[in-house]
Protein backbone atom coordinates (compact mmCIF):
# COMPACT_ATOMS: atom_id res chain seq x y z
CA UNK A 1 0.00 0.00 0.00
CA UNK A 2 2.77 2.13 0.80
CA UNK A 3 4.65 1.46 -2.05
CA UNK A 4 1.57 2.67 -4.09
CA UNK A 5 1.24 5.59 -2.34
CA UNK A 6 4.78 6.54 -3.40
CA UNK A 7 4.22 5.65 -6.66
CA UNK A 8 1.19 7.81 -7.32
CA UNK A 9 2.99 10.68 -5.51
CA UNK A 10 5.84 10.37 -8.14
CA UNK A 11 3.31 10.19 -11.20
CA UNK A 12 1.24 13.35 -9.52
CA UNK A 13 5.11 15.32 -8.74
CA UNK A 14 3.63 18.47 -10.78
CA UNK A 15 0.58 18.32 -8.85
CA UNK A 16 1.42 17.47 -5.41
CA UNK A 17 0.56 14.92 -2.82
CA UNK A 18 -2.29 14.78 -1.15
CA UNK A 19 -3.65 11.93 0.20
CA UNK A 20 -7.03 13.38 0.26
CA UNK A 21 -9.57 13.79 -2.81
CA UNK A 22 -11.37 16.68 -0.76
CA UNK A 23 -8.57 18.64 0.13
CA UNK A 24 -7.26 18.12 -3.50
CA UNK A 25 -10.51 19.42 -4.97
CA UNK A 26 -10.40 23.92 -5.46
CA UNK A 27 -14.20 24.76 -4.65
CA UNK A 28 -16.05 25.29 -7.45
CA UNK A 29 -17.83 28.46 -8.15
CA UNK A 30 -21.43 28.94 -7.79
CA UNK A 31 -23.18 30.19 -11.73
CA UNK A 32 -25.17 32.87 -12.12
CA UNK A 33 -28.00 30.72 -12.28
CA UNK A 34 -26.61 29.43 -8.51
CA UNK A 35 -26.28 33.31 -7.78
CA UNK A 36 -30.24 33.91 -8.72
CA UNK A 37 -31.30 31.23 -6.09
CA UNK A 38 -29.33 32.69 -3.46
CA UNK A 39 -30.71 35.88 -4.35
CA UNK A 40 -33.65 35.34 -4.39
CA UNK A 41 -34.14 33.41 -1.22
CA UNK A 42 -32.29 36.62 0.71
CA UNK A 43 -35.15 39.11 -0.87
CA UNK A 44 -38.10 36.77 -1.04
CA UNK A 45 -38.20 34.75 1.53
CA UNK A 46 -38.68 36.12 5.31
CA UNK A 47 -37.36 32.89 6.79
CA UNK A 48 -33.91 33.60 5.80
CA UNK A 49 -34.19 37.37 4.52
CA UNK A 50 -36.29 40.02 3.93
CA UNK A 51 -39.89 38.59 2.77
CA UNK A 52 -42.61 40.83 1.74
CA UNK A 53 -41.83 44.23 0.77
CA UNK A 54 -45.13 46.34 0.83
CA UNK A 55 -45.06 49.28 -1.78
CA UNK A 56 -44.49 52.22 0.71
CA UNK A 57 -42.84 50.50 3.39
CA UNK A 58 -40.02 50.22 5.73
CA UNK A 59 -39.36 46.63 4.48
CA UNK A 60 -39.35 47.66 0.53
CA UNK A 61 -36.28 50.48 1.90
CA UNK A 62 -34.70 47.54 3.32
CA UNK A 63 -34.98 45.92 -0.17
CA UNK A 64 -33.49 48.61 -1.65
CA UNK A 65 -30.48 49.05 0.93
CA UNK A 66 -30.12 45.65 0.11
CA UNK A 67 -30.33 45.88 -4.01
CA UNK A 68 -27.38 48.79 -3.55
CA UNK A 69 -24.72 46.57 -1.02
CA UNK A 70 -24.78 44.00 -2.98
CA UNK A 71 -24.44 46.20 -6.45
CA UNK A 72 -21.67 48.40 -4.71
CA UNK A 73 -19.73 45.15 -2.74
CA UNK A 74 -19.26 44.07 -6.90
CA UNK A 75 -17.52 47.71 -7.87
CA UNK A 76 -20.75 49.20 -9.51
CA UNK A 77 -21.79 53.14 -9.21
CA UNK A 78 -25.04 52.94 -7.82
CA UNK A 79 -27.28 56.23 -8.66
CA UNK A 80 -30.06 56.07 -5.38
CA UNK A 81 -33.03 58.20 -7.27
CA UNK A 82 -35.39 58.96 -4.84
CA UNK A 83 -38.73 60.15 -6.02
CA UNK A 84 -42.13 61.14 -4.85
CA UNK A 85 -45.90 60.46 -6.19
CA UNK A 86 -49.10 60.91 -4.91
CA UNK A 87 -51.56 57.63 -4.46
CA UNK A 88 -55.14 58.16 -3.21
CA UNK A 89 -54.79 61.93 -2.46
CA UNK A 90 -51.72 61.54 -0.11
CA UNK A 91 -47.83 62.23 -0.75
CA UNK A 92 -45.95 58.78 -1.16
CA UNK A 93 -41.89 58.67 -1.52
CA UNK A 94 -39.72 55.27 -3.05
CA UNK A 95 -36.92 55.05 -4.98
CA UNK A 96 -35.02 53.37 -7.78
CA UNK A 97 -31.34 52.00 -7.85
CA UNK A 98 -29.47 52.56 -11.14
CA UNK A 99 -26.12 50.91 -12.52
CA UNK A 100 -24.40 51.08 -15.77
CA UNK A 101 -21.97 48.94 -17.64
CA UNK A 102 -19.85 50.47 -19.94
CA UNK A 103 -19.91 48.52 -23.30
CA UNK A 104 -18.27 48.77 -26.31
CA UNK A 105 -20.98 51.30 -27.87
CA UNK A 106 -22.57 53.82 -26.37
CA UNK A 107 -26.29 52.85 -27.32
CA UNK A 108 -27.86 51.51 -23.99
CA UNK A 109 -29.77 48.06 -23.29
CA UNK A 110 -31.89 49.17 -20.35
CA UNK A 111 -32.62 46.04 -18.03
CA UNK A 112 -35.39 46.59 -15.34
CA UNK A 113 -37.07 45.13 -12.46
CA UNK A 114 -39.29 45.71 -9.59
CA UNK A 115 -37.95 45.07 -5.74
CA UNK A 116 -41.50 45.88 -4.36
CA UNK A 117 -44.35 43.49 -3.34
CA UNK A 118 -48.44 43.07 -2.39
CA UNK A 119 -50.66 40.72 -1.15
CA UNK A 120 -48.64 40.38 1.98
CA UNK A 121 -52.65 40.46 3.70
CA UNK A 122 -53.27 37.12 1.97
CA UNK A 123 -49.49 35.70 3.07
CA UNK A 124 -47.61 36.83 -0.27
CA UNK A 125 -43.63 37.37 0.15
CA UNK A 126 -43.38 38.46 -3.16
CA UNK A 127 -41.08 35.96 -4.34
CA UNK A 128 -42.19 35.52 -7.69
CA UNK A 129 -43.59 39.08 -8.22
CA UNK A 130 -41.04 40.31 -8.51
CA UNK A 131 -38.09 38.75 -6.12
CA UNK A 132 -37.63 36.56 -8.87
CA UNK A 133 -37.09 39.33 -12.10
CA UNK A 134 -34.45 40.98 -9.13
CA UNK A 135 -32.84 38.43 -8.46
CA UNK A 136 -31.83 37.52 -12.08
CA UNK A 137 -30.53 40.72 -12.80
CA UNK A 138 -28.31 41.03 -9.51
CA UNK A 139 -26.70 37.78 -10.67
CA UNK A 140 -26.41 39.21 -14.13
CA UNK A 141 -24.80 42.48 -12.89
CA UNK A 142 -22.52 40.32 -10.93
CA UNK A 143 -21.08 37.71 -13.96
CA UNK A 144 -20.85 40.56 -16.01
CA UNK A 145 -19.18 43.18 -14.30
CA UNK A 146 -15.56 43.75 -15.68
CA UNK A 147 -16.39 42.28 -19.39
CA UNK A 148 -16.25 44.34 -22.16
CA UNK A 149 -20.03 44.14 -23.75
CA UNK A 150 -21.01 45.66 -27.32
CA UNK A 151 -23.54 47.96 -25.87
CA UNK A 152 -23.82 49.64 -22.23
CA UNK A 153 -25.78 47.93 -20.45
CA UNK A 154 -27.90 49.64 -17.51
CA UNK A 155 -29.66 47.91 -14.58
CA UNK A 156 -32.35 49.62 -13.01
CA UNK A 157 -34.12 48.59 -9.63
CA UNK A 158 -37.65 50.25 -9.75
CA UNK A 159 -39.70 51.18 -6.60
CA UNK A 160 -43.29 51.35 -6.19
CA UNK A 161 -44.36 49.36 -9.28
CA UNK A 162 -46.75 47.92 -7.49
CA UNK A 163 -49.47 50.92 -6.95
CA UNK A 164 -48.78 52.34 -10.21
CA UNK A 165 -45.31 51.89 -12.24
CA UNK A 166 -44.67 54.80 -10.16
CA UNK A 167 -41.02 54.48 -10.18
CA UNK A 168 -40.48 53.44 -14.36
CA UNK A 169 -42.22 56.27 -14.70
CA UNK A 170 -40.08 58.50 -12.77
CA UNK A 171 -37.09 57.14 -14.09
CA UNK A 172 -38.23 57.62 -17.95
CA UNK A 173 -39.30 61.38 -16.49
CA UNK A 174 -36.27 62.31 -15.60
CA UNK A 175 -34.07 61.21 -18.98
CA UNK A 176 -33.58 64.02 -21.30
CA UNK A 177 -33.84 63.51 -25.02
CA UNK A 178 -30.45 62.17 -25.39
CA UNK A 179 -30.45 59.55 -22.85
CA UNK A 180 -33.70 58.20 -24.62
CA UNK A 181 -31.90 58.75 -27.88
CA UNK A 182 -29.46 56.42 -26.32
CA UNK A 183 -31.85 53.63 -25.58
CA UNK A 184 -31.03 50.84 -27.75
CA UNK A 185 -33.79 48.09 -26.18
CA UNK A 186 -35.72 47.77 -22.53
CA UNK A 187 -36.20 44.21 -20.86
CA UNK A 188 -38.43 43.76 -18.03
CA UNK A 189 -38.14 41.17 -16.23
CA UNK A 190 -41.52 40.75 -14.03
CA UNK A 191 -42.90 37.47 -12.41
CA UNK A 192 -40.45 35.53 -14.69
CA UNK A 193 -40.16 32.11 -12.42
CA UNK A 194 -43.31 30.59 -10.88
CA UNK A 195 -45.97 30.15 -13.22
CA UNK A 196 -46.63 27.27 -16.36
CA UNK A 197 -44.85 29.06 -19.05
CA UNK A 198 -42.61 31.44 -19.74
CA UNK A 199 -43.62 34.11 -22.14
CA UNK A 200 -41.37 37.03 -23.66
CA UNK A 201 -43.97 39.82 -24.94
CA UNK A 202 -43.04 42.70 -27.25
CA UNK A 203 -45.48 45.85 -27.03
CA UNK A 204 -48.89 46.26 -27.84
CA UNK A 205 -49.73 47.06 -31.74
CA UNK A 206 -52.10 49.68 -30.81
CA UNK A 207 -50.68 52.73 -29.19
CA UNK A 208 -54.34 53.20 -27.76
CA UNK A 209 -53.37 50.58 -25.18
CA UNK A 210 -50.82 52.40 -23.13
CA UNK A 211 -52.46 55.97 -23.00
CA UNK A 212 -49.12 57.93 -24.10
CA UNK A 213 -48.56 61.12 -23.45
CA UNK A 214 -46.72 61.70 -26.51
CA UNK A 215 -48.47 58.82 -28.82
CA UNK A 216 -46.19 60.15 -32.11
CA UNK A 217 -43.25 58.70 -30.29
CA UNK A 218 -44.52 55.20 -29.21
CA UNK A 219 -42.90 51.84 -30.20
CA UNK A 220 -44.44 48.32 -30.30
CA UNK A 221 -41.10 46.72 -32.67
CA UNK A 222 -41.25 43.78 -31.70
CA UNK A 223 -37.18 42.88 -32.75
CA UNK A 224 -36.21 42.77 -28.97
CA UNK A 225 -38.59 40.26 -28.22
CA UNK A 226 -38.00 38.34 -31.37
CA UNK A 227 -34.15 38.01 -30.19
CA UNK A 228 -34.28 36.91 -26.97
CA UNK A 229 -36.91 34.51 -28.30
CA UNK A 230 -34.18 32.88 -30.91
CA UNK A 231 -31.97 33.02 -27.97
CA UNK A 232 -34.58 30.97 -25.37
CA UNK A 233 -34.47 28.34 -28.02
CA UNK A 234 -30.60 27.27 -26.89
CA UNK A 235 -31.93 27.25 -23.50
CA UNK A 236 -33.88 24.03 -21.24
CA UNK A 237 -36.45 26.65 -20.69
CA UNK A 238 -37.19 27.93 -24.38
CA UNK A 239 -39.85 31.14 -24.00
CA UNK A 240 -43.08 31.03 -25.58
CA UNK A 241 -45.35 33.80 -27.50
CA UNK A 242 -49.00 33.94 -26.12
CA UNK A 243 -51.41 32.92 -28.48
CA UNK A 244 -54.00 35.87 -30.74
CA UNK A 245 -56.37 36.50 -27.41
CA UNK A 246 -59.53 38.85 -27.75
CA UNK A 247 -57.65 42.71 -27.74
CA UNK A 248 -54.28 41.57 -27.77
CA UNK A 249 -52.62 39.70 -30.86
CA UNK A 250 -50.19 37.28 -30.61
CA UNK A 251 -46.81 38.04 -28.34
CA UNK A 252 -48.21 41.31 -27.88
CA UNK A 253 -48.78 43.02 -24.14
CA UNK A 254 -50.40 45.34 -22.18
CA UNK A 255 -48.89 48.72 -20.14
CA UNK A 256 -49.50 46.61 -16.73
CA UNK A 257 -45.76 46.89 -16.08
CA UNK A 258 -42.42 48.55 -16.00
CA UNK A 259 -42.36 48.16 -19.91
CA UNK A 260 -44.75 50.67 -20.50
CA UNK A 261 -43.12 54.43 -19.98
CA UNK A 262 -40.04 53.09 -22.52
CA UNK A 263 -42.50 52.11 -25.32
CA UNK A 264 -43.84 55.48 -24.47
CA UNK A 265 -40.56 56.77 -25.40
CA UNK A 266 -40.08 55.12 -28.75
CA UNK A 267 -37.98 52.54 -27.10
CA UNK A 268 -38.62 48.52 -27.84
CA UNK A 269 -38.76 46.96 -25.24
CA UNK A 270 -39.66 43.24 -24.32
CA UNK A 271 -41.27 41.95 -20.88
CA UNK A 272 -40.95 38.56 -19.66
CA UNK A 273 -43.66 36.82 -17.28
CA UNK A 274 -44.31 33.23 -16.30
CA UNK A 275 -47.45 32.82 -16.45
CA UNK A 276 -50.15 30.48 -18.38
CA UNK A 277 -52.49 31.84 -21.70
CA UNK A 278 -53.83 28.89 -22.23
CA UNK A 279 -56.29 29.06 -19.43
CA UNK A 280 -59.85 30.58 -19.37
CA UNK A 281 -59.60 32.84 -16.24
CA UNK A 282 -61.87 34.61 -14.28
CA UNK A 283 -61.82 37.36 -16.74
CA UNK A 284 -60.91 35.02 -20.23
CA UNK A 285 -57.80 34.61 -21.77
CA UNK A 286 -55.53 37.13 -20.01
CA UNK A 287 -53.03 35.38 -17.95
CA UNK A 288 -53.77 36.09 -14.68
CA UNK A 289 -54.56 32.80 -14.02
CA UNK A 290 -50.80 31.46 -13.95
CA UNK A 291 -50.97 27.51 -12.89
CA UNK A 292 -53.34 24.62 -13.74
CA UNK A 293 -52.06 23.30 -10.58
CA UNK A 294 -55.60 21.66 -8.80
CA UNK A 295 -54.04 23.44 -5.51
CA UNK A 296 -54.81 26.34 -7.08
CA UNK A 297 -58.07 26.09 -7.94
CA UNK A 298 -61.27 25.10 -6.14
CA UNK A 299 -62.28 22.81 -9.29
CA UNK A 300 -60.44 22.77 -12.23
CA UNK A 301 -61.49 21.46 -15.09
CA UNK A 302 -58.81 20.39 -17.73
CA UNK A 303 -60.99 19.72 -20.54
CA UNK A 304 -62.26 23.51 -20.94
CA UNK A 305 -59.46 24.77 -19.39
CA UNK A 306 -61.47 26.51 -16.49
CA UNK A 307 -62.98 26.11 -13.76
CA UNK A 308 -65.56 23.73 -13.01
CA UNK A 309 -68.04 25.97 -11.90
CA UNK A 310 -67.21 29.84 -13.15
CA UNK A 311 -70.07 31.29 -10.70
CA UNK A 312 -68.18 29.49 -7.64
CA UNK A 313 -64.75 29.46 -8.11
CA UNK A 314 -62.68 31.79 -5.84
CA UNK A 315 -58.98 30.80 -6.62
CA UNK A 316 -58.32 30.71 -10.40
CA UNK A 317 -55.15 29.65 -10.45
CA UNK A 318 -53.33 32.62 -9.17
CA UNK A 319 -50.23 33.04 -7.69
CA UNK A 320 -48.96 36.88 -8.04
CA UNK A 321 -50.54 38.71 -4.92
CA UNK A 322 -51.38 35.87 -3.17
CA UNK A 323 -50.45 33.03 -0.56
CA UNK A 324 -48.81 30.89 -2.62
CA UNK A 325 -46.44 33.41 -3.68
CA UNK A 326 -43.92 32.61 -1.48
CA UNK A 327 -40.61 30.40 -1.97
CA UNK A 328 -41.94 27.61 0.89
CA UNK A 329 -45.22 27.31 -1.10
CA UNK A 330 -43.85 27.13 -4.39
CA UNK A 331 -41.05 24.48 -3.41
CA UNK A 332 -44.44 22.08 -2.58
CA UNK A 333 -46.51 22.89 -5.19
CA UNK A 334 -43.82 23.16 -8.13
CA UNK A 335 -40.22 21.05 -6.98
CA UNK A 336 -37.59 22.41 -8.73
CA UNK A 337 -39.70 24.82 -11.45
CA UNK A 338 -38.66 27.94 -9.45
CA UNK A 339 -34.62 26.77 -9.85
CA UNK A 340 -35.25 26.11 -13.65
CA UNK A 341 -36.90 29.17 -14.76
CA UNK A 342 -34.72 31.68 -12.54
CA UNK A 343 -31.83 29.89 -13.96
CA UNK A 344 -33.10 29.75 -17.16
CA UNK A 345 -33.65 33.75 -17.86
CA UNK A 346 -30.60 34.67 -15.89
CA UNK A 347 -28.45 32.52 -18.74
CA UNK A 348 -30.69 33.42 -21.28
CA UNK A 349 -29.95 37.29 -20.30
CA UNK A 350 -26.14 37.23 -20.02
CA UNK A 351 -25.96 35.47 -23.47
CA UNK A 352 -28.27 38.37 -25.12
CA UNK A 353 -26.09 41.22 -23.32
CA UNK A 354 -22.99 39.57 -25.28
CA UNK A 355 -24.91 38.62 -28.44
CA UNK A 356 -27.77 41.12 -28.49
CA UNK A 357 -27.94 41.54 -32.66
CA UNK A 358 -30.06 44.93 -32.02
Amino acid sequence: MRKTLVALCLSALLAGCNTSSNESQAPIAPTPAEQALEYLTQLGSSAEGIGARPTGSAAETRAADWIQDKLGGWGYEVTRQPFSYQRRGEDKSSQNLIVELRGQSDRVILLGAHYDSTGEDEGSEGATDNGAGVAALLAVAEALQGQSLPHTVRFAFFGAEENGLNGSKAYAASLDEAAIDALLAMVNYDTIAGGDIVYVHSAHSDEAEYGCADPARYSHDPRVRDRLLAISRQSTTPFAIHPSYAGYPEGETGSWSDHAPFACLGVPIAYVEATNFTINGQDGYDGYSQSTHPALWDCYDDTTKSACDRDSESQWGKIWHTGHDRLDKMAELFPGRIEQQLGANTEILIRFLREPGL
